[in-house]
């Protein structure tokens, strides 16, 4: 399968850093992952654009600068281990597989696991789990975390996923009230306590308890 033409490619990233991209690992990791094969249907021409888009179980694929952002804020290193709550459509698994030891990623529509998990192995990204399961709750068998990526929003960072963080550890998510108003925000863990910063307002959907309906 062909991917995008070198212009296409030097475009996205164009849009990238001018919406403030500019870390050179995460660039790098984004570069090498291609949108296109998260994005299908009707919407695979826009794949390269700046824009979410609609895909499977209601969901949707997050704007690449959203993207960029919150993994420029997450700090991955090397050899963190990484949780992601809400696979979706596994674009930002993917790109997180690039940049730490190993990522697991939670999904309460069994559909989007099987999906992307076949994905995952199409792509040779060896280093990432998908999972379904309740990500309100966290992984607490892989617990703790290097870094914790919430791709819904919650009204407050869920108290779970605040104790699978390690001492050191960075979480990123959007906390908001409704689906208008919601800020991503960055909480460090460090000995004293959590350290809050909030770094720009976004929208995404809401983080739900339970699984999902079992789609075919």
């Amino acid at each position: 399968m062909t991917g995008p033409d070198p212009q296409t490619i030097m475009q996205f990233l164009f849009a990238l850093r001018s919406r403030g991209v500019t870390d050179a690992r995460v660039l790098a990791a984004m570069e090498q992952v291609d949108r296109g094969r998260f994005v299908r249907g009707l919407f695979a021409d826009r794949a390269y654009e700046d824009t979410p888009l609609p895909i499977t179980c209601g969901q949707t694929i997050s704007q690449p600068s959203v993207v960029g952002l919150m993994t420029q804020a997450l700090q991955v290193r090397p050899r963190d281990t990484v949780l992601e709550v809400g696979t979706g459509s596994g674009y930002q698994a993917a790109i997180l597989a690039k940049l730490a030891r190993r990522v697991y990623t939670v999904e309460r529509h069994k559909r989007l696991v099987r999906e992307t998990g076949q994905l995952f192995r199409d792509l040779g990204l060896t280093n990432v789990t998908a999972m379904l399961s309740d990500g309100s709750f966290g992984l607490p068998e892989q617990a703790p975390f290097d870094r914790i990526i919430v791709t819904a929003a919650a009204e407050d960072p869920p108290g779970p996923l605040l104790a699978q963080l390690k001492i050191g550890g960075i979480m990123v998510l959007p906390v908001g009230q409704s689906d208008a108003v919601q800020t991503l925000i960055r909480v460090r863990r460090t000995e004293e306590g959590l350290d809050y910063d909030e770094l720009l307002p976004v929208r995404f959907v809401p983080l739900l308890e339970g699984l999902g309906k079992d789609e075919v």
